[in-house]
Formats: structure tokens, C-alpha cells, sequence
């Protein structure tokens, strides 16, 4: 369940005007801004959008670039993207650091639908006038490169349908590539690019009982090794994402610093999907809710627009 509280039918053009008053003359109404956005669903952000263009002759994501600054721009700027263009910009800046965030692009691989998936890809090429398959094959190399682009290149079946039978055979071939530490064993890039999720997740459930423990746990090698580390990253985003994005989120404010690109990245992917449910097993887990977690670790402006996307009101 989504944790965006957003109204049925709001007005994108009063709305567009909001927005153009909150941005005029002298400093600029955050609170305005993060009263409007913070509350719109993507299909009502993109009305916005296109509203505001025809009234103002402007693009309101440039306009806001230009008004706002640090984490709390940085968050706006994801939030007012179509989904399918964030997750785009989100890839290609975790594509593009001296030492790329492979966990961002398995995440965006691995987590969506096979249609988000490839959406993604087409939002890609449009603004990058690149495949997203390429930029990835283009800043990786190895082994990491042979996983990576078959995660982005595929295109799953969606359904419920399983094949017993395979899912069998398939834990048996993840037990043996396991036992002889061969995790780079081309059948198991196989078995993870092309699998539909329900199939994987028999095959993950099939390894368990057979092995009395789970895969994830029979990953758990070396920090140092990257390969190792995607593998896991993808059988984890495959298995249980709001698990996952439950310890990304608390990887993300424990300890001294926050790591607020990771923050962002998950409240603002996950409000209109399954943020409640994601905030709700950070609750069970941490002993205290991930609002006041959130508030406690971050300021101002930003602070607020999170908190609101979270579904709490200051």
C-alpha cells in the first residue's frame, strides 16, 4: 500500500498556478510547493506538468531546479519525474560514478514490473540517446557486466504460471554452482535473467527445503567480492523487495551520516506502491517508527518533504 495521501480530483491548472506563485519574485514558498507535489500521484504531477508549460510557456522541472537546492531539490526533482524517466536518471547516475552503484540498477532491474522494466529503458534512450543496456555493458566489465546486462535486457513473463519440475531442477543447479563456488556459472545468470518471479521465487522456496537454509544466506561471502555481492543483491530483490528495501532504508540512517541519495531513492520510488507496508516491517524490526527516524536524521525543507510522503502530516 501506498503512503501518498493524495485528493480524487484536484485542478492541474490551479494547481500549475500554485506553483508559479510559490516560485515568484523574491525567495521562493518551499511549504507551498511540498503542500501540492507532496500530495499529487504521478498521473496528477504529469497534468501538472503539462499544465504549467501552457500557462507559463516554462518547464516546471527547470523552474524548480533553479528555486530550490541540496537534498530537499534533489528529492523534487525525483518525485515530479514520470516513474519511468526517474528510474532512468536514477540508472544512469549510478551507472556514471568513478565506482558505479551496481545495487541501484539490479534494483531497478529486479523490482519492477516487466513493463515498468521496460518503460525504463525506452525513458532511457530517449534522454540519454544511449541503450540502457549499453551504458551498463560501457562502465562495467567481467563478470558483473554479463550479469548486469541480462538483468536490464529482460523481459520476464508476468503471470502466476509455475513448473514444478523446473523449479527443482533449477534449485538443484543454484545448489551445485553454490558448492563449487562457481557463481559465475553462466546457467545461474540464466536462471536469473530469464526466469519469470513467480518461478524464481519456487526455485529460491525449492533450495530452502532442500538445503534446510536459504540461498541468500548461502551467498553470504566475502564483502569484498563484487560479483557475490550483486547475486545476492538480485536474489534479495527477487525474493522479498520490501525486505530489501526495508534494510536499505535503515543502512541508510544508521550509524553517523546519512546516506540521503538511498533515503531519497526508496521513499520517493516506493510512496505510491508499497512504502506503508516497507514502513511498517521497518517498525517491527527497529523498534520505532521510520517517521521519527526520518525526522531525526534530516532538516528543514527536506525533512518536511519527506515526512509528507511518508504520509505524516508536521
Amino acid at each position: 500500500m501506498a503512503t501518498l495521501i493524495a485528493p480524487d480530483h484536484p485542478s492541474a491548472v490551479e494547481d500549475a498556478e500554485a506553483l508559479q506563485k510559490a516560485c515568484k519574485g523574491w525567495g521562493t514558498d518551499e511549504k507551498a510547493i511540498i503542500s501540492v507535489l507532496g500530495h499529487r500521484n504521478a498521473a496528477q504531477r504529469k497534468q501538472i506538468r503539462l499544465a504549467y508549460e501552457e500557462l507559463y510557456q516554462e518547464d516546471l522541472i527547470k523552474r524548480l531546479e533553479s528555486e530550490l537546492s541540496g537534498d530537499f531539490e534533489k528529492a523534487v526533482y525525483r518525485w515530479v519525474l514520470d516513474p519511468a524517466d526517474r528510474d532512468a536518471v536514477l540508472a544512469n547516475v549510478a551507472i556514471k560514478k568513478i565506482s558505479p552503484d551496481h545495487h541501484v540498477v539490479i534494483e531497478i532491474s529486479c523490482t519492477r514490473s516487466p513493463e515498468e522494466l521496460l518503460a525504463v529503458r525506452r525513458a532511457y534512450q530517449a534522454r540519454y540517446k544511449h541503450s540502457l543496456e549499453e551504458d551498463v555493458a560501457a562502465h562495467t566489465k567481467g563478470d558483473i557486466r554479463k550479469l548486469l546486462v541480462a538483468l536490464v535486457s529482460a523481459f520476464r513473463y508476468d503471470g502466476e504460471e509455475i513448473n514444478t519440475r523446473l523449479a527443482n531442477s533449477e534449485a538443484n543447479i543454484l545448489h551445485d554452482a553454490i558448492k563449487d563456488k562457481a557463481f559465475n556459472h553462466e546457467e545461474v545468470v540464466r536462471i536469473l535473467s530469464t526466469r519469470s518471479k513467480m518461478q524464481l521465487m519456487a526455485t529460491f522456496n525449492r533450495y530452502r527445503d532442500d538445503q534446510g537454509t536459504t540461498i541468500t544466506k548461502k551467498l553470504l561471502g566475502e564483502s569484498g567480492d563484487e560479483f557475490l555481492v550483486a547475486l545476492r543483491t538480485a536474489v534479495r530483490c527477487f525474493n522479498d523487495p520490501k525486505k530489501y528495501f526495508e534494510k536499505v532504508l535503515r543502512n541508510s540512517i544508521k550509524g553517523i551520516g546519512t546516506d540521503e541519495d538511498a533515503l531519497t531513492r526508496v521513499i520517493v520510488t516506493r510512496a505510491e506502491k508499497d512504502l506503508k507496508e516497507i514502513k511498517d516491517l521497518y517498525h517491527k524490526r527497529n523498534s520505532m517508527p521510520l517517521e521519527q527516524v526520518v525526522a531525526k536524521d534530516t532538516s528543514g525543507d527536506y525533512k518536511a518533504f519527506l515526512l509528507t510522503l511518508l504520509g505524516k502530516e508536521d
